[in-house]
């Protein structure tokens, strides 16, 4: 570009030269691709999020509810106030005739305007109205109970429930980084290139793993060059292993109208999941919704809880062995990490990596004291979390 004259590379190159760009030449064709999708999709305006994606991003909180609960508790704090004015107002008067004065009745208009309601509802409003402000504050950002629809009807009752596969062989991450990745496809193929038919989805859902990642479940073998196939080639491998697997397990013909017209409805399931605005084609990465997100100002490591701690994937994620469509079943707010901290007894037996806090451990062969706690050793610190 340079020697071809360019604007913009002859000014970069006058301003660093003779500085010369990093090269990778490790990286692939595909690798670049994916780069250059990521930093397109990043760059472009998201539109606002809407109809039933909008549902979905709030959770499942029943805000009308507590609606209905401020407005109940309001009506009830506007009578009890009425009532009490009524008994000073009767008070008043027993006063006046006992001093021979002639008693006074206040219209319940005079009441209600009167200074001494006005401020009691003023303070009731402020108060209402501030604990919702404070509630909704400390909510922010949570999503328990979020669960988003996902490309393909994963179930993880079937996988880790029915199956009693471990979460690490998926999540294989979460053992030695900070994070509990998404696994790929590679990993769904090593049980999906024999497992072909789902028990209770048939070949609906498995389908869109074998066509992401070039699979052909018919010759057992995948797809040369199937990067470069169009999508009609790549419907008429599916629509045949659908027709072929599907209806001959049902015992169904696909060919009539019926039979065809699962085959459709199966491959536009396949096109709706896997073709999107990002990638524009069929093949590629699965695109899976995250379901758990901590702020940005959150540090949290998870082979720090998961190798170290030792504490079960369920202590934070719930029973998901018995979820067939995860959601967020914690609140994962400040609250609930500095409570488990308090609570939770560190597994110093037979862990190096606690070696160092030589008085607990001393306190423990004594009997002084019968566990560690996760405060005990630091985990209320500010830094911990925040640093």
């Amino acid at each position: 570009m340079v020697s071809k004259g360019h604007p913009r590379a002859t000014e970069l190159w006058a301003q660093w030269k003779p500085t010369l760009m990093t090269n990778f030449p490790g990286l692939t064709d595909d690798q670049i691709e994916g780069i250059i999708l990521y930093i397109n999709d990043a760059a472009a305006p998201k539109a606002a999020v809407t109809g039933t994606n909008a549902t979905e991003t709030s959770g499942s909180g029943d805000n009308s509810s507590t609606m209905w609960m401020f407005l109940g508790l309001a009506l009830i704090l506007g009578f009890l106030s009425f009532a009490l004015m009524r008994i000073i107002d009767n008070l008043a008067n027993i006063n006046r005739v006992q001093q021979g004065e002639q008693p006074v009745r206040k219209t319940v208009s005079q009441m209600v305007t009167s200074k001494g309601f006005i401020a009691f509802m003023v303070f009731a409003v402020t108060l209402i109205f501030g604990y919702k402000t404070v509630d909704n504050a400390t909510q922010m950002g949570r999503q328990q109970n979020y669960q988003p629809t996902q490309p393909i009807a994963f179930s993880h009752k079937i996988h880790a429930g029915d199956n009693k596969i471990d979460c690490q062989y998926c999540h294989d991450s979460a053992r030695r980084s900070k994070h509990s990745s998404i696994p790929g496809t590679n990993t769904c193929m090593n049980c999906h290139s024999a497992v072909k038919v789902g028990t209770q989805t048939g070949t609906s859902e498995i389908t869109k793993i074998f066509a992401s990642i070039g699979f052909d479940p018919i010759s057992n073998k995948y797809l040369d060059g199937y990067d470069g196939f169009s999508e009609k080639q790549i419907e008429e491998v599916y629509k045949k292993w659908i027709g072929q697997a599907y209806m001959a397990d049902k015992g169904l013909n696909s060919l009539d109208d019926n039979g065809r017209a699962i085959v459709e409805d199966q491959w536009d399931g396949v096109v709706k999941a896997l073709k999107n605005d990002s990638n524009g084609k069929i093949q590629g990465p699965i695109e899976w919704v995250r379901i758990h997100n901590l702020p940005d100002h959150v540090y949290f490591n998870h082979s720090q809880h998961v190798a170290v701690a030792g504490l079960a994937c369920q202590q934070c994620h719930g029973p998901v062995e018995t979820m067939p469509e995860v959601y967020q079943y914690s609140t994962l707010g400040m609250g609930w990490c500095i409570n488990c901290h308090r609570e939770t007894k560190v597994k110093f037996a037979e862990n190096a990596y606690y070696d160092q806090y030589e008085r607990y451990h001393e306190e423990l062969k004594s009997g002084k004291r019968d566990a560690v706690t996760v405060a005990e050793i630091g985990g209320l610190e500010c830094q911990k979390c925040h640093y």
